[in-house]
Formats: structure tokens, sequence, C-alpha cells
């Protein structure tokens, strides 16, 4: 029985956050992080035949942020 009013709560208190989340966003503060990777090199730089590690080397990022990049 704990556990149904338990659940309920945590429903409650998902829509209460997701209410907010979309008034923030209207308002234009929750905006999320900003890119860290330049798209434009990374695809540039692929281009070039340059490989995932070397690309993410100079860019200071990892190799699996390279392939997310490329992927989108």
């Amino acid at each position: 029985m704990l556990g149904v009013f338990a659940e309920f709560e945590t429903n409650l208190r998902r829509e209460r956050q997701m209410e907010g989340i979309a008034a923030a966003k209207l308002k234009g503060v929750y905006k999320g992080r900003p890119a860290s990777i330049d798209a434009a090199k990374v695809a540039a730089l692929k281009a070039e035949g340059v490989g995932a590690t070397e690309i993410a080397k100079p860019l200071k990022v990892g190799r699996a942020s390279v392939y997310r990049v490329l992927a989108s």
C-alpha cells in the first residue's frame, strides 16, 4: 500500500517538474548545455580523411563525441 502512495507522489512531482521546465523554456531560461564541439570543424577534418581519434585529440574531446557529431 505504501508503494502505491510513493508512486503516486513521484508521478505528481514529475508532472510539476515537467510543467516548470516547459514554463522555463517558454521564457528562454532553460536552454541546456551549450555545444562544446565545433561540428563544422569535425566534418571538415573527416572530409580530409582524418580518423576519429586524430580529430578528437586537437579538439580535446572524446572519440565517442566525434562519432556522435558525425552521426547527426
